[in-house]
């Protein structure tokens, strides 16, 4: 198995942004077929270290990651993200 996990800094941190872009990753199941698990969840807590949304990601192997992020349907996701996020920090392992 695979996994990536990243964490994100949104650019306006608003619950509603918060929510969007956890409904963003979670319209990739099932429409990203490498895909074996997701979950994503907004920080409860609002520290200043904390990030304002996470995801988690398992993958049968690290080529089906690589698979992952050129596949459409996830360059799309990645697109609506990058318009949204101020900064993100990840960590990619087997």
């Amino acid at each position: 198995m695979f996994t990536h996990i990243v964490l994100y800094k949104l650019k306006n941190p608003s619950e509603e942004n918060k929510k969007a872009l956890q409904e963003k990753f979670q319209s990739m199941v099932g429409n990203v077929p490498q895909i074996r698990s997701l979950e994503s969840g907004t920080d409860g807590l609002g520290l200043d270290r904390s990030f304002d949304v996470s995801l988690y990601v398992k993958f049968d192997s690290k080529q089906d990651f690589f698979d992952y992020k050129d596949y459409p349907f996830h360059r799309n996701v990645a697109e609506y993200v990058h318009s949204v996020v101020e900064k993100s920090v990840s960590v990619d392992f087997e």
